[in-house]
């Protein structure tokens, strides 16, 4: 293969790039929990987008660290393999009452064990439990595609390189009121929206 080919493909390659990243654009904004002292950890998502969308090889993590679940809330998309661990002194179980999770129960391990589970329900936003520490509790959202975000302790969220297209942009936080909104994400556009989520 000559140099020309190898020129030509290379713009090619990179003609490619830029179309594709011309075709997107970034949301961005704040999600505010009425009555709570934080506002990090709210989720800020896409609904759905056409297409599918493969899971990771990688499991995602939740540790079981101090009494807590952590994180309380772990997005993950639709055959995304979860790893329970074990990180305390005690003894700790890891089930749920989802039906939409397949209502488990993966058992009871000591400090340093791993249970798994994978979920596969795109829009099953889990509930799990402890079976020994009733007070432990988190949840796990299952969703289609990867354009999500969770905000920072400020609120602050950004969703970056969107599809061109029109959507439902969803937000959720435990024990609030979801909200959710229509967009029009258009080439190399940026749009802001803020959320007020009032307790539920």
């Amino acid at each position: 293969m000559n140099n020309k080919i190898i020129s030509i493909l290379g713009l090619f390659i990179i003609s490619l790039f830029a179309m594709h990243t011309a075709l997107a654009g970034d949301i961005k904004g704040k999600a505010n929990l009425e009555g709570s002292t934080s506002n990090a950890g709210v989720l800020v998502y896409i609904e759905h987008i056409d297409g599918t969308f493969a899971s990771p090889k990688e499991h995602a993590l939740m540790n079981q660290k101090d009494l807590m679940f952590i994180p309380e809330v772990l997005p993950v998309i639709a055959g995304t393999t979860v790893d329970f661990l074990n990180s305390d002194e005690v003894l700790h179980n890891v089930f749920t009452e989802s039906k939409c999770a397949g209502s488990f129960n993966l058992g009871t391990w000591p400090k340093g064990q791993i249970r798994s589970y994978t979920f596969n329900k795109a829009g099953c936003f889990t509930t799990i439990l402890c079976d020994v520490h009733p007070d432990m509790q988190a949840w796990i959202a299952v969703l289609q595609n990867p354009y999500y975000a969770q905000t920072n302790k400020n609120g602050e969220y950004e969703i970056k390189n969107v599809p061109a297209g029109n959507y439902v942009l969803k937000v959720w936080a435990p024990f609030h009121e979801t909200k959710s909104t229509q967009i029009t994400i258009k080439n190399s556009s940026i749009i802001t929206k803020d959320f007020i989520l009032k307790k539920s």
